[in-house]
């Protein structure tokens, strides 16, 4: 027989400790007389079970909301909070030794994630004011930054090592110090603020430290300049490198020597790599990940012409926006010479350029309409009538363009192993070839192409008057079709291939049926167990569909197989449903597509072209991917698991100069971390990142969210200084206006657009040259670190729309 001892909590804790004593069966059976035999006898049964002795330990990382630490009683370890550890001792003192009663009220304490969810459940939480409070409180969400690509390597290993060193200046001032790492070429010291050294002095330095186990000579007085400087409190951090050193200098082999026998007792300095391969597995996550397209513009004589784009899952529908009815591109029509000198100008006073669009379909053919919001002189209203016009197109939108500056030193990021990654691995991050440089000579700028178009400001634009639009001067927008289409490399930002098998350029008619529903179209490339197919009309089809394929002309040529009705299953779809990618939908048999085109390419492997992407120049994607990385502005976040739940604790951007990062770091109430209240205090309090993360798959579109926020810097306290309102809860334009017109009133508004997606796992084999590196040096700090790259599952990409948020609303400041 079972029995709930919930009610009987209060009895049972007033009988902690005391089932040992003589008078407890006298007191137990005072207090359970009116109680039957059989609730009594069970009673008793559990007060001395949760007396009895326990030998488990208790591991809670994870299981509660605090940070977990070695615990020692009685010589057993035990990982727990600071809630957990006062609950633990209490009880220690009641029963007088480790018991399961101690065992069970740790595990259950007010902050574990269980019995919050419990609470919850109960409905409990409503009735404790103060743990509401609590919760709405929380007022700090700390997050370290980290830069993409900014990787220094060192050509030196550094061991940390602190030895005492005499310093003199140029006018012979004495200096006392203590290094804190040295090079066989450098050292780093450190010493008292009254004492101002500049970057580049000359200094000699003489390492007294050593003079007890080794012998130097009066002459042992090394030259060095001081390289780099940074304030650490009361203390200055100075790095210097040894200057006017012979080739064969003694010191220098000494030096290096030493370094080689003791550098597993004193450890290699392994700062720079550690924050390098944190870096660097964020940069895996999010690249592949990334909802803007980059451009990449090369310059011909005086033009600018559009040459390559970075895709990705996310971003594929921009690339795919800017295509004809026959898939080539159009991207002449966002980025004409016109525009790109007009997005120049706005780089110079750091300011995107908004785009608006339309497709006009006639006869079959596709004709694209922009205007951009420099394009015409401020008293010219005829971009509102555009506006009106174009918002009552299904295919209208709203394009942010950016523009960045190319240099081509920022294409390769070496590891930073300082020159110990052997020659057998050096090819999993070459620098770039000879041939991929020539590729990188011509570019100019970076152009970041990123739709902002949203449901709530499209509305706002179909309510704008209606007058009949002026055709002629529409036309002035129409962009004409190209005879050649542009030659635009299409490259994918991937780290890991994850293609299985080589694809092949081929070219047949096939018959697409679903539902008894045909469709005609050709195949563009084909691979043993998949193919690529353009339709020469819109299919209404779905990722996920099984379709049944006809080839009326390989049937022909073939009659051991039987190509008509093969099953197959799409797994992607444009926008347009016009190109689908399929693979072989297998049940129960052998696939006969997958036999015949086998076959096919077995006996005409000379005869086949591989697909584009395997003919462009090896390493290209690379580059460009890393040149991007390095120039990203878009911040991003890194939803981690821990436990149960999850957490936002890393910040990724290269823009450190971002004003509302600025605004986070004013907010945060510790150095030298970010406080994200601003962006995520939404997210949090409502478990929307919990819910679309559980129902997120790794290929589907990514969740979006447009959060208002108001910043107001005169206030001190965060609940105060910041206001967030999500684009569902102002569901007026009157109520958006009032929001904005306040924010600006007393301070600063902004309006982000959050995209959550779910990642896909890392390429171990291009980090794990870095972390074995961190890990044979610091075992402990190389698991932590693996640990925290498997932890994280999505990223969100921060985008700012104030600007067009503004002008929708007629609030953009007068210029």
């Amino acid at each position: 027989m079972s029995i709930d001892f919930s009610k009987y909590q209060t009895l049972i804790n007033s009988f902690r400790g005391q089932v040992g004593k003589s008078n407890f069966d006298a007191k137990f059976a005072a207090s359970t007389k009116k109680f039957n035999k059989t609730e009594s006898f069970l009673l008793k049964m559990e007060l001395k079970r949760l007396a009895s002795p326990c030998t488990r330990s208790i591991d809670l990382r994870g299981l509660v909301d605090g940070n977990c630490k070695v615990y020692e009683y009685q010589g057993q370890s035990h990982f727990l909070d600071e809630v957990a550890i006062k609950t633990f001792e209490d009880n220690i003192e009641l029963y007088g030794a480790y018991t399961f009663g101690v065992y069970e009220a740790a595990k259950n304490t007010e902050n574990n994630f269980r019995v919050i969810y419990q609470n919850e459940k109960a409905g409990k939480i409503a009735s404790s004011p103060e743990k509401v409070a609590k919760v709405q409180e929380k007022l700090q969400y700390p997050a370290k930054l980290y830069q993409f690509a900014h990787y220094h390597d060192r050509i030196e290993e550094r061991m940390n090592f602190a030895i005492s060193l005499d310093i003199t200046r140029e006018n012979k001032q004495q200096i006392s110090a203590m290094s804190s790492n040295i090079s066989v070429n450098g050292c780093k010291f450190r010493i008292t603020q009254e004492f101002q050294l500049e970057v580049g002095e000359i200094i000699n330095i003489k390492f007294t430290g050593m003079e007890q186990e080794f012998q130097f000579g009066s002459t042992d007085i090394l030259t060095f300049q001081v390289k780099n400087c940074y304030q650490d409190g009361d203390i200055q951090m100075l790095g210097c490198q040894r200057v006017e050193a012979p080739e064969k200098d003694a010191f220098k082999r000494f030096l290096h020597a030493y370094i080689q026998g003791n550098k597993r007792r004193y450890k290699i300095n392994l700062s720079n790599t550690i924050k390098t391969l944190q870096s660097r597995s964020f940069e895996q996550y999010i690249l592949p990940k990334i909802n803007e397209l980059p451009i990449f513009i090369q310059q011909e004589s005086t033009k600018f012409v559009p040459r390559y784009a970075l895709t990705t899952n996310n971003n594929q529908a921009i690339f795919q926006y800017w295509q004809d009815e026959q898939g080539r591109s159009t991207l002449h029509s966002l980025l004409n010479e016109e525009r790109i000198k007009r997005l120049q100008k706005q780089q110079k006073v750091l300011k995107p350029l908004l785009v608006y669009s339309f497709i006009h379909q006639h006869q079959g053919k596709s004709f694209f309409y922009t205007i951009d919001d420099q394009q015409l002189p401020k008293t010219d209203t005829f971009l509102n009538d555009f506006l009106a016009f174009a918002a009552k197109k299904s295919s209208f939108t709203v394009t942010k363009l950016t523009c960045l500056d190319v240099d081509q030193n920022n294409a390769y990021a070496p590891f930073s192993l300082s020159n110990t990654l052997s020659i057998k691995k050096q090819y999993i991050n070459l620098p770039p070839s000879e041939e991929v440089k020539a590729c990188l000579a011509p570019l100019a700028h970076i152009i970041v192409v990123k739709d902002i178009a949203h449901p709530s400001t499209v509305a706002q634009y179909q309510k704008l008057s209606s007058a009949k639009i002026d055709t002629k001067k529409l036309k002035l927008f129409g962009h004409k079709r190209l005879k050649s289409p542009l030659p635009i490399d299409e490259l994918g930002i991937t780290y890991k291939n994850q293609r299985q098998e080589l694809r092949f350029m081929y070219k047949t008619d096939v018959v697409v049926e679903c539902e008894k529903v045909k469709w005609q179209g050709q195949s563009e490339d084909f691979s043993v167990s998949g193919l690529k197919i353009q339709l020469d009309k819109a299919a209404m089809l779905s990722m996920g569909d099984i379709v049944f394929l006809t080839f009326p002309k390989l049937q022909k040529i073939t009659s051991a197989f039987d190509l008509r009705q093969l099953p197959y299953e799409i797994v992607r779809i444009n926008k347009k449903k016009t190109i689908i990618n399929l693979r072989v939908h297998v049940k129960a048999h052998q696939h006969i597509g997958r036999a015949f085109f086998k076959l096919l390419i077995n006996k005409n492997r000379d005869k086949l072209t591989t697909d584009e992407y395997n003919m462009l120049t090896p390493g290209l994607a690379g580059a460009l991917r890393t040149l991007y990385a390095k120039s990203m502005r878009t911040p991003a976040l890194m939803v981690q698991t821990s436990g149960s739940r999850y957490k936002i604790e890393a910040l990724a951007c290269n823009n450190i100069n971002n004003e509302l990062l600025q605004h986070m770091k004013q907010l945060s109430d510790r150095q030298r971390f970010y406080n994200l209240y601003p962006l995520v205090t939404k997210l949090q309090t409502n478990n929307a990142l919990e819910q679309s993360l559980k129902q997120l798959l790794t290929n589907e579109e990514p969740v979006t969210q447009l959060a208002y926020i108001a910043i107001d810097p005169s206030q001190d306290k965060v609940n105060k200084a910041v206001n967030v309102a999500l684009d569902s809860e102002l569901d007026s334009v009157e109520m958006r206006q009032f929001f904005i017109r306040k924010a600006l009133k007393r301070g600063q508004f902004y309006c982000l657009q959050l995209k959550l997606s779910r990642t896909n796992e890392p390429d171990m084999e291009y980090l794990n040259a870095e972390l074995s590196y961190v890990s044979s040096y610091a075992i402990h700090r190389g698991k932590q670190i693996e640990q925290d790259i498997w932890s994280v599952v999505g990223v969100i990409q921060v985008f700012d729309v104030t600007k067009e948020i503004l002008l929708t609303h007629g609030l953009a400041p007068k210029k």
